[in-house]
């Protein structure tokens, strides 16, 4: 049976349409909608194309790098596979969805948030009498820019140094650079939440051992976590993001050790507290630090570009410095639903 996706001729031009990603111009050329109950189904365009020059890129029986330059047109095949193993990397152990509320996607480096700062008195639902004006919230512009910071690292890798590669073992280190990529944009991420967006509006900053918060500075407690948790009224603290370091004494708590907690510890490796917050740690945070947040009003992130590669020098060999980059910035929503607590001495 033929086909259509065997006549698809492929181009350098297909990276370089507005709008639209290499895969999503692949689709417009070969639905996949018109595979449909095919033993293809499932694939999406640029699988087709894999299957079409008999590249694996997966498994034991993986192919060597030399595979996608056997012709003309499978070469241009290799930037999206390089841009598919980062994207893989960047997705695994990813924190950004569990503290992003909205990701904006924008074409630019300069984006213009929006913020809704009501007073306590404009948060009240009235009763409003016949005729009478409706109380009114107001959404206005940011003042300043949120600022979109590309991140990447460079690809050095001479052509002939990996040409008999297998590809499997080549999308390992391919993950790795995903991985550094994503932890940079986290440290963004994390800036944004604790310094603020350039608007004014870093986080409310508490100390253990100073009022409101108990206990004595260095040490955290279960009482110093509901003591935190309580300055988030009328918002909900259902995400803690801590340093190593605040990790393990968190462990340690008699209240923590719940047996349901620790199977659902081992059975998922995802830990919630007592206080129904979701338990992240992370190394990008400074030590003797948590952030805890309700991710659903706190940040939003917004995406300049998914991954990017330097697709001409990949397509024709020249790997010597080829440029791997994701764009990226972040603002703050509302600012009390982020706040930040530090151990202290």
């Amino acid at each position: 049976m033929s086909y259509s996706f065997d006549h698809v001729r492929l181009e350098k031009g297909m990276y370089h349409e507005t709008g639209r990603s290499f895969t999503q111009v692949l689709e417009r050329e070969d639905p996949s909608e018109c595979y449909k109950g095919t033993p293809l189904e499932g694939l999406d365009a640029y699988q087709r194309q894999l299957k079409r020059f008999d590249i694996k890129v997966k498994g034991a029986g993986s192919d060597v790098v030399d595979k996608f330059f056997a012709t003309s047109q499978s070469a241009v095949l290799f930037p999206e596979y390089i841009s598919r193993s980062v994207r893989q990397g960047m997705e695994e152990e990813n924190l950004l969805p569990y503290i992003t509320a909205a990701i904006t996607r924008f074409d630019g480096m300069d984006y213009r948030s929006i913020a809704s700062v009501p007073e306590a008195e404009q948060k009240e639902l009235r009763h409003v009498a016949e005729g009478a004006s409706i109380p009114e919230t107001q959404v206005r512009s940011q003042n300043n820019l949120v600022k979109l910071h590309k991140r990447g690292r460079m690809l050095v890798a001479p052509y002939e140094a990996i040409r008999y590669q297998k590809l499997d073992l080549f999308s390992v280190t391919l993950r790795q650079i995903g991985a550094h990529i994503n932890r940079m944009h986290l440290e963004d991420a994390i800036d944004v939440l604790v310094k603020g967006d350039g608007n004014d509006n870093p986080a409310e900053e508490f100390t253990v051992g100073t009022t409101p918060i108990g206990g004595s500075a260095g040490t955290l407690t279960y009482d110093d976590l509901v003591d935190f948790w309580a300055q988030f009224d009328p918002y909900e603290m259902n995400t803690l993001l801590v340093s190593g370091d605040v990790m393990r004494q968190m462990l340690k708590m008699t209240e923590l050790q719940n047996p349901l907690t620790g199977l659902n510890f081992q059975g998922t490796g995802t830990l919630d507290t007592p206080l129904g917050a979701k338990l992240l740690r992370t190394s990008a945070l400074e030590a003797g630090t948590l952030i805890g947040l309700d991710r659903r009003y706190a940040l939003e992130m917004v995406q300049g570009s998914d991954v990017l590669v330097e697709y001409d020098k990949l397509i024709d060999r020249q790997l010597e410095r080829a440029a791997i980059t994701s764009i990226s910035g972040f603002a703050k929503l509302f600012v009390p639903a982020g706040k930040v607590l530090r151990l202290g001495a």
